[in-house]
């Protein structure tokens, strides 16, 4: 990741990336800015200003040339060569990331799994097997894996986050619902189904006590 681009600017160039994809699988060879922004929910001044920290400007009248900012924002967010992945806790959601398709069309290979329940030790999931947490360090080490993906119990997921650390993993993923403590210079991301949930759960009721008040906007906001 560019350390120059702002925050808020590399969380929305997945989102550009993924409109982007989806314009090219139907032949679309350039995009307005006007057109990112409608695809996307981004206003389309926020769309020029994002990707002008690519250094991309577009061309006048003509728009984004929709090949060239695939490769611009890929090459950005590193998805220009393969990382490796590791999940710890194999239960119903380590088991759907396991399998997600869409991973390994973005450079994202699941190379190691483990978890605490011996029946599931030597299992295979996807590419690999699922190892016992034990061996996590020296597995990790071996795989040179960058990113390591939590969706244990909370009890133990700074236990795991501590073990991922030590086996010289960077960024990591928390899906369990606790929070947890990296060293500075691991980057970790939280996602929080049930916080998300309860959000939305907010302005469902909203809506329904004055329809009139939210239009959809917010949560639009809130994904920009």
């Amino acid at each position: 990741m560019n350390p120059r681009i702002p925050e808020a600017t590399v969380s929305r160039l997945p989102v550009y990336l993924r409109a982007l994809l989806e314009a090219a699988e139907t032949h679309v060879l350039t995009l307005s800015s006007e057109a990112l922004a409608e695809r996307t929910g981004v206003n389309a001044a926020q769309v020029r200003k994002d990707l002008s920290h690519l250094g991309s400007y577009g061309t006048r009248g003509v728009g984004y040339d929709v090949e060239y900012l695939v490769s611009q924002i890929s090459r950005h967010l590193g998805l220009d060569r393969d990382r490796r992945v590791a999940i710890v806790g194999v239960g119903n959601l380590g088991q759907a990331l396991a399998h997600y398709h869409g991973f390994p069309a973005r450079g994202f290979r699941i190379s190691a799994a483990f978890d605490a329940d011996p029946e599931k030790i030597g299992q295979p999931i996807g590419d690999t097997v699922i190892r016992p947490v034990e061996e996590l360090v020296s597995v990790v080490r071996r795989e040179n894996v960058v990113i390591g993906l939590i969706t244990t119990p909370p009890a133990v997921a700074q236990e795991v986050a501590d073990r991922l650390v030590l086996a010289g993993v960077t960024s990591i993923l928390n899906f369990a619902p606790t929070l947890i403590r990296v060293p500075v210079h691991v980057a970790l991301r939280k996602v929080d189904l049930a916080i998300e949930l309860q959000i939305l759960s907010y302005y469902e009721q909203s809506s329904a006590v004055d329809p009139g008040t939210h239009d959809g906007g917010g949560l639009a906001a809130m994904g920009s």
